[in-house]
């Protein structure tokens, strides 16, 4: 009979709210001990635990309470295995660990090793170790026995990397074409309903849900899945940099990204044309938004999804690497009552994290905002945004026509595309409104040009233009393995490092790398950036029509750093590397 396990209702810290101490739980058998462990080192908690319990009460069918735990994203699938370990006594073996080349494992079929989550890490003459999601399969560890005559000592390992181990070892592919558990043959691509029931199995859901939560395990902010003609490249792209990671059959290309576009509600049927779409999921216990863009190519469609955190604290200028003095300029330009303040930068250089942090400032009751975005990445509480379609005719303009009659206190513009929608913006910052927007050039000098030569006047551009700001996005050094030195006088002069450290030696920091930030020496990004706020000497050239050189000269003898000076300043603080700031940047 098995012994009934009473869980702690004291939690290892404080509840919300001042709740109520949770209710006493009862869980039979080693599932007891497991949660209770899980409890006690802070990784569950109560209220989770009763969702959990709950949600397996409903079902006809009820799954281990681990697996369903690790499913809803309750708990992770490593915490899990290390409370296994703990408790059964056993060592984790990571899939840095697994040997290479793989042990024969003579007997055992590969059917056998699937189904039951198993790797054998070593076959010697006289025993056999083997890695197991689940070390107390006792059917799987006699079976093993029997087939191979020899003791085996289990080892706990992580169900997802004993599956991709297999995978990459190339012991988990069909040798039939198109016969792949998780593929789909060229007979079966024009076929959608086999196609959807094919990406709603339970192989192909799998692995989705393992991309993703790999992809909140590195902390990434895209994921790119790419079809080509032998494999089908999973790409993560952290700090700004792709790296790649497993590589599933081609034959399973169409079922996996149908899966995403089902759902993203999209439509699986078309395959010629591009489509865009957004989901929400809850990884590892966080809510994320995911913003899905294909393109057929080929081989197939490239999917690309963008991982979204809705981390209020994120919106603000600090976290985005803002020093306080440069915060302070920025928000003496946003306390302007009207007027145009631009952000500059290619994609991915952070423009539109820095306008929600901007409108999170300008967010309260006194003030009435409007935005017109494409796609809307944030949802902030209090501001009317609206979600840009121009295949109904809905574009930046015509939406812009009817914001100004919305009486708004503050319009958002997304991206200034064209000249209909740059004009607009200008009219309304004439009439009394701060707008915000975004513009696609490298310098804040060569936004005004850009704004020229689309054809906006030039003595409207100095009328209304409060300032530009440009910026990049480096890597940060990671904390627990960066590596101070002094450069070379050489390379101090070159960058005349003295002009930022008061007489002082001027130190920097190299990436080292270390397991915190997984080899590459850096954890994390932070912006650089160059504030050009109008003066009338500047006014002036604009007018003039000035080239963008003398624009940025005149602005730097009025004291506006550069994003490479910037930059510089953030490496000799130890925060980035001189390397990084050149990288993204260079010193006009």
């Amino acid at each position: 009979m098995t012994q009934a396990v009473r869980l702690d209702p004291i939690l290892p810290f404080p509840r919300r709210g001042g709740e109520a101490p949770a209710p006493d739980l009862e869980l039979e058998g080693f599932d007891g001990r497991l949660c209770e462990h899980l409890i006690r080192t802070g990784h569950l908690g109560h209220a989770n635990l009763e969702r959990a319990l709950r949600l397996r009460g409903e079902q006809t069918q009820a799954e281990p309470l681990r697996g369903l735990l690790v499913k809803l994203g309750l708990v992770s699938e490593r915490d899990v295995a290390v409370a296994l370990a703990d408790l059964l006594a056993l060592p984790l073996v990571e899939r840095k660990d697994f040997p290479q080349p793989a042990p024969a494992g003579k007997g055992v079929s590969l059917h056998f090793l699937k189904e039951h989550k198993v790797l054998i890490l070593a076959d010697e003459d006289d025993r056999l170790s083997v890695a197991m999601a689940n070390p107390q399969d006792t059917f799987a560890l006699k079976s093993i026995r029997l087939a191979t005559g020899k003791p085996v000592t289990p080892c706990v390992g992580l169900a997802s990397e004993i599956e991709k181990e297999l995978e990459e070892r190339g012991e988990a592919r069909d040798p039939e074409p198109g016969s792949s558990e998780l593929g789909v043959g060229t007979a079966y691509q024009d076929d959608v309903e086999q196609l959807k029931e094919l990406a709603s199995g339970a192989p192909v859901v799998k692995l989705v849900n393992q991309i993703m939560q790999r992809a909140v395990e590195m902390d990434a902010s895209d994921i790119h899945i790419e079809p080509f003609e032998t494999h089908m490249k999973v790409r993560y792209r952290v700090d700004g940099i792709l790296y790649e990671a497993e590589s599933p059959p081609a034959e399973s290309a169409a079922a996996v990204i149908s899966r995403v576009k089902i759902m993203a509600s999209l439509n699986i049927a078309e395959r010629r044309l591009p489509q865009d779409g957004r989901l929400k999921l809850r990884l590892a216990g966080e809510m994320i938004d995911l913003r899905v863009s294909t393109v057929p190519t080929v081989y197939g469609e490239s999917l690309v999804l963008r991982l979204l955190r809705r981390d209020d604290a994120a919106l603000s200028f600090g976290p985005l690497g803002y020093s306080p003095e440069m915060q302070q300029q920025l928000l003496r330009v946003l306390d302007f009552p009207h007027g145009i303040l631009l952000v500059t930068g290619p994609t991915g250089s952070g423009k539109t994290t820095t306008l929600y942090a901007a409108l999170k400032h300008l967010n309260t009751s006194e003030r009435k905002i409007l935005t017109v975005e494409d796609p809307v990445e944030y949802n902030i509480e209090g501001v009317n945004q609206i979600q840009a379609k121009p295949q109904i005719g809905l574009t930046f303009a015509n939406a812009l026509r009817s914001i100004v009659r919305q009486d708004p206190d503050v319009i958002m513009i997304g991206e200034m595309r064209d000249t209909e929608t740059a004009k607009i913006a200008v009219q309304s910052a004439l009439t009394g409104h701060l707008v915000l927007s975004t513009l696609h050039t490298n310098d804040s000098a060569g936004s005004i040009t850009r704004l020229l030569d689309m054809g906006v006047e030039g003595y409207l551009l100095a009328s209304t233009v409060n300032a530009v700001l440009a910026q990049r996005l480096v890597r940060t050094l990671c904390p627990a393995c960066r590596e101070p030195y002094r450069p070379l006088p050489e390379q101090a002069q070159q960058l005349r490092l003295d002009r930022f450290t008061d007489g002082a030696e001027p130190r920097l920091c190299r990436a080292v790398g270390c397991e915190q930030c997984g080899g590459t020496g850096y954890r994390g990004r932070i912006a650089i950036v160059e504030l050009l706020v109008m003066s009338d000497p500047l006014r002036r050239l604009v007018l003039a029509h000035a080239e963008a050189g003398k624009i940025a000269q005149l602005a730097a003898a009025e004291g506006m750093r550069s994003m490479f000076e910037d930059g510089l300043v953030k490496a000799l603080a130890g925060r980035t590397t001189v390397e990084e700031v050149a990288r993204v940047t260079q010193e006009a």
